[in-house]
């Protein structure tokens, strides 16, 4: 396994495929990344050269991913739920923030049903 900026990638793969194990690497930003580097796109990682390697590293090193990604995303959903706008309200209660209804579906942001118990009809 090839390591690039803390992650292993898988070293069977083709470069461009490989690269997209780092989160925040796309498709595009792998070729993007290759062609910096002048690494072949088809080149599996395994025949990869200790200097190519090393080149793709530090093209790599230019984006901001992994963890840099994940903890500027989580301080934007925080801004978010600061300021009190709808998206943060949605955020702050589990909802799902882009329009989708919710009375039937949106499981995976609500989590599992909880279910209410009916109201006792009153005995005479």
């Amino acid at each position: 396994m090839a390591r690039i900026s803390g992650v292993d990638i898988p070293k069977q793969k083709r470069g461009v495929i490989a690269l997209t194990y780092i989160y925040g690497i796309g498709r595009s930003r792998a070729q993007e990344i290759l062609a910096i580097s002048k690494v072949s796109e088809d080149t599996r990682v395994s025949d990869w050269t200790d200097d190519e390697t090393g080149r793709i590293r530090e093209a790599v090193g230019s984006f901001k991913i992994e963890g840099e990604l994940r903890s500027e995303l989580q301080l934007n959903i925080k801004r978010l739920m600061d300021i009190g706008c709808y998206r943060g309200i949605r955020h702050r209660n589990g909802l799902p923030l882009r329009g989708q209804r919710t009375k039937n579906n949106s499981r995976t942001r609500k989590g599992k049903r909880k279910t209410v118990a009916n109201k006792k009809k009153a005995t005479k």
